[in-house]
């Protein structure tokens, strides 16, 4: 049984129930005039069953006399952040036979909803779900879409959980969207947001202790997860959790900021909700995936509850964005203040997270752990930009933009053949070069400011020299140009993207998630990163290398002569066997089917600033084609 919000029962009636610990009497409001008195039934919630009340009726709670107030379990805000709660029917419309997808089978590609499409809506991404599958994705993981302020917004103001975004589509449109996802078989995720609610709409404080002042967040209050109430707190969000997933269809779920959840009790919050999602799981028969963002590298996320840890099935690696982006760009500010660029990428590349107790001068401290020995690739979730990294960088630029096209194609495959998880941006399939802003429809003035101040503040900047967030141009510029994807460089692109996971799919050295059998060479000189990946000695399947040449700006900035333009660099890591070329992209002197000849030493190629090549192994003097 629910324990938040309404429900329809058996008999036609509804039966409104709210959590209000602290108010002594809580009465149902609806639309239509009527009223009705709850009734406590233990524990802080108040419950009352009414007639006539069934989908799409509008209703509010007064509190000791005051409000009255939207249901913070609300399914439906078809008013938004300021209008009344609406009853939501049960979804029992027929599904195609889907049983979900292991993490390590998924290719994710994030959207944010509202500027996917020409729309904005669910139905402008499941217009575009056959798009997606053509460029190999096997999973859409959705920016939040709990109800926020307006119609412009990241999501990550969301101020009503259970409720999705109105504007998108509501229940109806999500459930849509992963019906018609699921029969292209497509998992779909959504990022969901336990840490904090937005600062506009916010009705939680008003009926109990959803929040505490023992603990802030950057956003604003933490959510009470281990004080005085925190029990029914912890069940709400749970709920929210299971109702996304046995109601609406969904997949996966993407824990945003788990790092900014404190919780000291001796059963994490984060354990519980990972327990009961899996539980539903099973129930339901289908694979449901719960990861993790958070910048702790922290094996403890994604080890077993059994075994002391959180139960998550994995964890976003930022390291390897922040090492990839610094062999691309030289940065060495901010978080790649810790990051030496390509050597640095090939432990990334191998260990999925570079930071395991080494001293961290953005934290000031040792930071991070290692994952445990022989600790598979599904565990992490690895990409070159996420919405994050471009819309937090303070211009929304994309890397298609900062840097040349054909700096792209090693970029995929770094990530694509990467022993993790791999997870791109919308429109990084085909060098989309809109960019991505902080974006924001607050209806109140002084927020809005605020907003301005704030964004200006950590960026460094002048709030009117940067990009308002409020102003709609900033989110109609955001928009994706699917169109581009028929220009002929950016066709290409696409055409790369399809290239590399058929490899991912056909070649068991990379379809085994298995880091331990990877091995990575960095060449600083041209910035050149040679990965070899291994698969299982049964198999006797051969081994794949990738070589990627990052445009040579880190072996620029170190007075290198290779660091710019084509070069012939060695690679010792191709030495003792001969290779195939699959797929080459910057290298002039090869084509797919080529030969390579390492078996007299190591081999040396004619590579362009951006190149990036696949290539099979031959059988070496021994007559051994899988390098084990």
């Amino acid at each position: 049984m629910s324990l938040h919000g309404p429900r329809l029962t058996d008999d036609g009636r509804t039966a409104f129930r709210v959590w209000a610990p602290d108010v002594s009497h809580v009465v149902l409001v609806l639309d239509d005039g009527r009223e009705a008195a709850c009734a406590p039934v233990g524990g802080g919630y108040h419950e009352v069953t009414v007639g006539d009340a069934g989908p799409g009726t509008g209703y509010r709670y007064l509190l000791d006399g005051a409000g009255p107030f939207a249901d913070p379990a609300s399914r439906s805000q078809p008013e938004g952040v300021s209008g009344s709660s609406a009853v939501v029917g049960p979804r029992r419309h027929a599904r195609a036979p889907w049983r979900g997808l292991e993490l390590s089978a998924q290719v994710i590609c994030e959207i944010h909803v509202g500027t996917f499409s020409p729309s904005g809506t669910f139905a402008g991404v499941v217009d575009a779900l056959d798009d997606l599958a053509g460029a190999g994705y096997t999973a859409v993981e959705c920016m939040p879409v709990a109800e926020f302020p307006g119609t412009r917004n990241w999501g990550y103001d969301g101020v009503f959980p259970f409720a999705v975004q109105s504007s998108y589509g509501g229940p109806d449109g999500l459930a849509e969207l992963t019906a018609a996802a699921h029969e292209r078989q497509i998992a779909v995720n959504v990022d969901v947001v336990y840490n904090h609610v937005g600062p506009e709409g916010a009705v939680h404080g008003h009926y109990g202790p959803y929040f505490t002042d023992r603990y802030r967040t950057p956003w604003g209050d933490a959510v009470n997860v281990d004080g005085r109430g925190s029990d029914a707190v912890r069940a709400y969000f749970i709920e929210q959790a299971c109702y996304l997933v046995g109601e609406l269809g969904v997949d996966g779920l993407r824990l945003d900021a788990v790092h900014e959840i404190v919780d000291t009790s001796a059963s994490p919050f984060l354990a519980e909700l990972t327990t009961a999602v899996a539980a539903l799981g099973r129930a339901l028969g289908r694979t449901v995936t719960v990861v993790a963002e958070s910048p702790a590298n922290d094996p403890r996320l994604t080890n077993a509850t059994g075994a002391g840890g959180l139960g998550c099935d994995a964890s976003w690696d930022d390291d390897f964005h922040h090492a990839l982006r610094s062999t691309l760009t030289g940065e060495r500010d901010r978080y790649f203040a810790d990051f030496s660029g390509i050597e640095d990428l090939a432990v990334a590349t191998t260990r999925g997270w570079v930071l395991t107790g080494r001293t961290s001068a953005t934290f000031g401290r040792r930071h991070g752990a290692p994952l445990p020995a022989g600790a598979t690739g599904e565990r992490l979730v690895v990409f070159a930009q996420n919405h994050d990294q471009v819309g937090n960088a303070g211009w929304g630029e994309r890397l298609a933009s900062a840097l040349p096209l054909d700096a792209q194609y090693p970029i995929a495959a770094s990530v694509l053949l990467a022993p993790f998880v791999p997870l791109r941006f919308m429109g990084d399939e085909y060098g989309e070069v809109a960019p991505f802003h902080f974006f924001t429809s607050h209806s109140d003035p002084a927020l809005v400011d605020a907003v301005r101040r704030g964004r200006a503040t950590e960026h460094g900047g002048d709030p009117d020299a940067l990009v308002d967030p409020q102003d709609p141009a900033t989110f109609a510029a955001c928009r994706l140009d699917r169109d581009r994807a028929r220009e002929p460089a950016h066709q290409a692109l696409l055409d790369w993207q399809r290239e590399l996971l058929a490899i991912r799919r056909t070649e068991p050295a990379c379809g085994s998630l298995e880091p331990a059998r990877t091995s990575a060479h960095a060449e600083p000189a041209s910035s050149t990163l040679t990965v070899l990946r291994r698969a299982d000695p049964y198999l006797a399947a051969p081994v794949v290398a990738t070589v990627c040449r990052f445009g040579g700006r880190q072996a620029a900035l170190a007075g290198s002569p290779t660091g710019a333009g084509a070069v012939d660099v060695e690679l010792p890591a191709l030495a003792g066997r001969t290779w195939q070329v699959r797929a080459a992209h910057g290298a002039p002197e090869l084509d797919r089917g080529a030969l390579v000849d390492g078996l007299a030493g190591p081999p040396t190629l004619r590579l362009d600033a951006y190149a990036a090549l696949v290539l099979v192994a031959g059988r070496d003097e021994s007559g051994d084609p899988s390098g084990a």
